[in-house]
């Protein structure tokens, strides 16, 4: 049998599972409300499209590189830069490490109690040390190997899928099926109603759909695994980029139904998808079954997450680490080969963000949009790499051959690498403003500006040091 078997239609869902799901929907109608639907398809067409396709050539050119973004970023430019492009990647799951086990508490209060309230009526301070002790036992069991947890979240990963799609056909279907039902949002029949403000408060929620498109680059081992990758793959990042965008329209479609554009709840990131599986399940008469389902597969989901995302990105750090960019401290391995100072670290930094929150947020409503927007601006920084190895990929264009380029012109595709890197980039800055109204709390306002600003400029300079670390090792080792 040969081995290039894969169709696009394959393709495609493979990537759709991994780049999507219901969280994009609900975080981006709550800050953008049912306009947000025209931002989906601005964000697919300008951004995601060729996004999806950059990654096609990189990983085609680059298909005996196990290193993924660093691997090519090292093949065109240098080692330097590859090191930087392999701690970026490890270095933006802090904050996303540190967000999983809140959601994980909410999912399981809302399975359990059927609202809330069980994470509502903590303080702050109550969900900062509960959260913290989660981390801590998921980061000591994943130095024991999570083979169970990964499995548990491949399945909880299709169940959320499934959900997801059953949340569109039962919220569109029930104002046909429910002559009772009414629209949340009023005129959602006028074109007007679809329409942004393209305002400064408009662009700062940007990064919000950059993070939701994001993570293409993981489709980048299949490329050679198809049967005509020249062909069937851009077919594949089309039905993908269709795919997102059925799902992302109509799901915003769905939430403008069930929750006033004009009056978006405050909880709605942290309990939005929970309350419209309740509301349908009402509408439907099974009470609250539908969102039972969803809270026990999500916190499922979560709490694999939270295991894999602890384990995986270390070990792109520093499964075939340079010495000359890493200390040994670092790569040291316990007998059973785990990386011991590296989930040290992993604890340290993750377990600062958990307890940042305590000195200047009040409510659990503020925390959960305060850290999925910190992650909005944190995790897309990853995706400057992929952009900028395209760049060079096209400066150098003689020097490499590919089954499958997104375009053949160097200068052009150049320009498209360019323009997803700038777009990544200004989204990234402009994220870094709080959404909260700076009257009604300057101090809350202040400490979000601050922790927006200084957390991805700390986690990068963090990544400085090591090299400085791994050269005294150096010169340590050559007078001994």
């Amino acid at each position: 049998m040969e081995q290039k078997q894969m169709r696009w239609f394959t393709v495609g869902l493979i990537a759709f599972n991994m780049v999507w799901g219901l969280g994009n929907v609900v975080n981006n109608y709550a800050q953008q409300g049912i306009s947000v639907v025209t931002s989906w398809i601005l964000i697919l067409v300008l951004y995601f499209i060729p996004y999806a396709l950059i990654v096609g050539q990189l990983g085609s050119t680059f298909k005996d590189s196990s290193g993924g973004v660093s691997s090519w970023v090292q093949n065109t430019s240098t080692k330097r830069l590859a090191y930087y492009a392999a701690w970026t990647y490890w270095v933006v799951h802090i904050p996303y490490l540190a967000q999983k086990p809140q959601l994980v508490l909410i999912a399981f209060g809302w399975a359990i109690q059927g609202n809330g309230d069980i994470v509502n009526n903590f303080s702050v301070v109550g969900i900062t040390l509960i959260s913290l002790a989660i981390f801590l036992i998921f980061l000591l069991l994943s130095t024991k190997g999570l083979m169970t947890l990964k499995v548990i979240g491949g399945m909880a990963g299709t169940a959320i899928f499934v959900m997801s799609m059953l949340f569109i056909l039962l919220a569109i279907g029930a104002p046909m099926m429910n002559s009772s039902v009414e629209f949340a949002t009023p005129h959602m029949d006028k074109i007007s109603t679809y329409i942004p403000k393209f305002d400064f408060s408009y662009f700062t929620t940007v990064s919000m759909l950059v993070f939701a498109v994001g993570g293409a680059e993981k489709i980048s081992p299949y490329v050679n695994s198809m049967r005509n990758p020249a062909k069937e793959f851009p077919k594949g990042m089309i039905f993908l980029a269709a795919m997102v965008g059925v799902s992302a329209v109509l799901g915003s479609f769905a939430m403008g139904m069930l929750f006033a554009s004009n009056n978006i709840p405050e909880d709605l990131m942290a309990n939005g998808a929970y309350t419209a599986f309740q509301l349908l399940g009402e509408y439907y008469g099974v009470g609250n079954l539908l969102m039972i389902i969803y809270a026990i597969t999500n916190g499922i989901g979560q709490i694999s997450a939270l295991a894999f995302s602890i384990d995986a990105p270390l070990q792109i750090l520093l499964a075939d680490a340079d010495p000359d960019y890493v200390p040994a401290a670092l790569r040291k391995r316990s007998k059973k080969g785990t990386l011991i100072n590296g989930y040290l670290l992993t604890g340290i930094l993750v377990s600062i963000i958990i307890v940042l929150p305590m000195f200047g947020i009040e409510n659990i409503k503020e925390l959960v949009k305060w850290l999925t927007n910190l992650n909005s601006v944190v995790m897309p920084m990853r995706y400057l790499w992929v952009f900028f190895a395209y760049m060079m990929l096209n400066k150098a264009y003689k020097n490499y051959s590919s089954e499958y380029k997104f375009i053949k012109n160097p200068k052009i595709a150049f320009g498209f690498g360019l323009w997803c890197f700038l777009f990544t980039a200004f989204a990234c800055i402009l994220g870094m403003v709080p959404k909260i109204d700076f009257a009604a709390d300057p101090k809350a306002w202040f400490f979000q500006l601050a922790s927006n600003i200084i957390t991805p400029v700390v986690l990068i300079l963090l990544g400085m040091i090591l090299p400085a670390l791994a050269r005294r090792d150096k010169k340590k080792a050559q007078i001994n």
